[in-house]
């Protein structure tokens, strides 16, 4: 099998992915815990949403490191997600704002509320004494820095240090919350209370449904730390262990028997928001910096549906008219770069789907941009190709000359426009305009993609068209 066959097999099998990924019914793509809805997202300008400006909520001079607030991003990205928010975007603006963007959504006072939170676990001992929900503590953690820093320095395990009673087994290990309604009322001061463990020790976080329909949310620790409660709930059953959320009380549930394989249930009067709220903002841990919301804006959808559709006739019709001339100018060559062309647009739209791209006004225009750089890489091969052939050379040594010596203008032009993209991108993530940075994702993708179809896929096409129909040779099929 020689070479051109070997890439006409790369390019179908190419082509047939494309196909499957842009079908309007896709499935997508599930494997394991990768996941793709393989559906085309578009941005507040096509489909209109809210927009909310985050903030560092730290004294001013407080040094922010850009590894903290692109950790804060990713948290709130996470927690977002797992909160059924689809398609939101987050992005740093400077050196201590997050720009996030919802779209679809009119109303997320609920979601931004919890994204904000700083989410500082902490389990709290309380003997017989029962915190009301809500109630407002202070945490002290420093029996938990203390218990750190002396296993760190003797090399003893956290769990070993903090041991405070020999470990019992129990059948049906649980934390049964005690309605609220019995708690103790909050003191009129701000009660201090020592930590026993923090959110850091929880590895795994799920919400789960009882034979009662109940929903409750079950934790897993990792291994010290669970030996760590373990030791505390065998010799405190009976005991309550208040849960503590950013300084105020989640539940306070009474230790009905002990913990010692690291696993248990915060049990309450939960419902299905609430229970996933909490799990969410357990699972995906702290925020690096605490965040304030410092503006929130209701976006409308700038462009309505009659006017995508016509933006979309448009594009066709252009893409119609530049096929029509490759035709009349190049003829054979122009043919099987029209579809290379019709390739591109197909593996671009599908780049978008499984990326995914979010679709913005500035993002179509990086793509119809990138179609006239498509459409240029076969231009300047085709003239080069005919320069050839009028200096007297084959046609076939005509067409590999023709790429060859167009193949440094096309690299150095397309590295230029990448460049490009790079710099828009790195400046629309700095300041938060998220518009220009998706007219610089979708032109780069169009620029790598335009490369592949314009020199593997159209000579491919073209030298296998010669070597299957001789009549193909003849010089009027070529424009000379």
């Amino acid at each position: 099998m020689n070479r051109n066959y070997r890439l006409l097999i790369l390019v179908l099998v190419v082509w047939a992915l494309v196909i499957w990924a842009v079908l309007p019914n896709n499935p997508g793509i599930h494997i394991g815990n990768f996941n793709r809805t393989m559906k085309m997202q578009e941005g507040l300008d096509l489909r209109g949403g809210m927009r909310v400006l985050l903030q560092v909520d730290l004294p001013d001079g407080t040094p922010v490191t850009a590894q903290e607030l692109d950790d804060a991003k990713q948290i709130l990205l996470s927690r977002s997600n797992a909160l059924g928010v689809s398609e939101v975007n987050f992005q740093t603006s400077g050196s201590n704002r997050i720009v996030g963007e919802f779209p679809g959504l009119t109303n997320t006072s609920d979601v931004v509320a919890s994204l904000k939170q700083v989410g500082q676990l902490a389990f709290i001992p309380m003997g017989q004494t029962q915190l009301a929900a809500g109630t407002q503590v202070n945490v002290d953690y420093s029996d938990i820095l203390a218990r750190n820093a002396a296993a760190a320095t003797t090399g003893t395990p956290a769990a070993t240090a903090a041991a405070t009673a020999t470990a019992t087994e129990t059948a049906t290990p649980a934390v049964t919350a005690t309605p609220s309604a019995t708690a103790t009322p909050a003191a009129t001061e701000i009660p201090t209370y020592k930590a026993l463990l923090t959110g850091t020790a929880l590895s795994s976080v799920n919400v789960q449904v009882d034979n009662l329909g109940k929903y409750n949310v079950a934790f897993t620790m990792d291994a010290a730390d669970a030996k760590i409660f373990g030791n505390y709930t065998s010799a405190h059953v009976g005991d309550y262990l208040t849960i503590v959320l950013d300084n105020v009380v989640v539940e306070s549930p009474v230790i009905s028997s002990a913990i010692t394989d690291g696993k248990g249930q915060i049990e309450g009067s939960f419902t299905s928001e609430t229970a996933n709220q909490l799990a969410v903002q357990l699972r995906y841990g702290a925020l690096p910096v605490p965040l304030k919301v410092v503006e929130t804006e209701t976006v409308g959808a700038t462009l309505g549906q009659d006017s995508v559709n016509k933006s979309i006739l448009a594009g066709i019709i252009g893409l119609a008219m530049v096929m029509i001339l490759m035709i009349y100018f190049y003829r054979l060559p122009g043919v099987i770069a029209d579809l290379a062309l019709v390739m591109y647009t197909m593996t671009s739209f599908a780049l978008y789907k499984f990326i995914p791209v979010t679709l913005t006004l500035p993002g179509i225009a990086g793509f119809i941009l990138s179609v006239g750089v498509a459409v240029d890489a076969n231009i300047l091969i085709f003239e080069r190709m005919k320069e050839e052939m009028r200096s007297g050379r084959a046609i076939r040594q005509a067409i590999d000359l023709g790429w060859s010596r167009a193949w440094p203008a096309i690299r150095d032009s397309n590295i230029s426009t990448l460049i490009t993209c790079v710099i828009l991108f790195i400046f629309g993530s700095q300041f938060g305009a998220t518009i220009v940075m998706g007219f610089a994702i979708t032109l780069a993708l169009g620029v790598l993609v335009s490369l592949f179809t314009a020199i593997v896929a159209t000579r491919t096409f073209l030298h296998l068209v010669l070597d299957n129909l001789k009549f193909a040779e003849h010089p009027r099929w070529f424009a000379k």
